[in-house]
């Protein structure tokens, strides 16, 4: 069955491992017949200072950050990809995360779940997190407690509805091993193919 697939590359940089990997899955899933809208955060020019808090009052979007929006709520699947820096995404998605993830399209706080969180909007979507490190795998559970995964599955994308949200994580980032980032590239490939 084909997806909807909104695919964020979330490296503020506009050249990266993380770049071709998410390229590579764009083309893979388009030739295997998906819908897919490619988004490159080094491309998009916003202010990612969210202003004040509370949600009574949001700050007017960008025309970019409006089209993120509408590619959200368009899709079946969604894929977020980015670069651990110092434990967590870089700046810009953080601001992107912050401006485009609002009250009344992505979750609802006049309705609530049963333990009396505001209500997911974005329910019935998947979603895959593609994270580039130079931190192991296991290190990242054992010393840190997998914190920027229970973010990202947990706080961010799962409080709006996003469900299941998966993992492929690529360490070595900086430095790989001959073969690594082949590798890499082909499973991407693989996920594309399958909109998974």
């Amino acid at each position: 069955m084909a997806e909807r697939i909104f695919i964020l590359n979330g490296h503020p940089g506009p050249s990266s491992i993380t770049r071709q990997a998410t390229e590579r899955y764009a083309q893979a899933a388009q030739a295997a017949g998906h819908d897919v809208r490619l988004s490159q955060l080094s491309d998009l020019s916003f202010d990612i200072d969210r202003g004040i808090a509370g949600y009574d009052s949001v700050k007017p979007m960008e025309p970019v950050l409006e089209e993120a929006l509408e590619n959200l709520e368009w899709c079946s699947h969604f894929v977020l990809a980015f670069p651990l820096w110092w434990g967590g995404m870089p700046a810009k998605l953080k601001g992107w995360i912050d401006r485009v993830l609002v009250p009344g399209r992505t979750f609802s706080t006049e309705e609530t779940t049963p333990i009396g969180l505001p209500k997911p909007l974005l329910t019935g979507r998947t979603a895959r997190v593609v994270i580039t490190s130079d931190t192991p795998r296991a290190f990242l559970r054992l010393a840190y407690g997998d914190a920027v995964l229970r973010q990202m599955r947990g706080q961010v994308l799962g409080f709006v509805g996003f469900r299941p949200v998966r993992v492929t994580w690529f360490a070595g980032a900086s430095d790989p091993k001959p073969g690594a980032v082949e590798r890499m590239f082909r499973e991407m490939e693989a996920l594309g193919a399958r909109g998974r």
